[in-house]
């Protein structure tokens, strides 16, 4: 894991905020959807992407490359 040396408070309702700069990295808009995951001691925050990225279909959705790509898009990629 990668550290990006940024440490933030949490405030008294649980919220901590995210640097802008990470946000403009990572293509986290203001009303994205983050996914919680705990790994051991870690808590790891992974962007939410339940669709394909090229259409939009949350059938048959596998990942490629960290990014959601579903079966009938993998085809006509493979098929290029």
């Amino acid at each position: 894991m990668k550290s990006t040396g940024m440490v933030r408070k949490i405030d008294s309702l649980g919220r901590i905020v995210l640097p802008i700069e990470l946000r403009r990295v990572l293509e986290i808009n203001e009303d994205a959807s983050l996914e919680i995951y705990v790994d051991g001691d870690q808590i790891v925050l992974k962007k939410y992407q339940p669709a394909c990225v090229f259409c939009g279909e949350a059938k048959n959705v596998t990942q490629f490359k960290g990014r959601n790509v579903c079966e009938e898009c993998r085809s006509t990629i493979a098929g290029l």
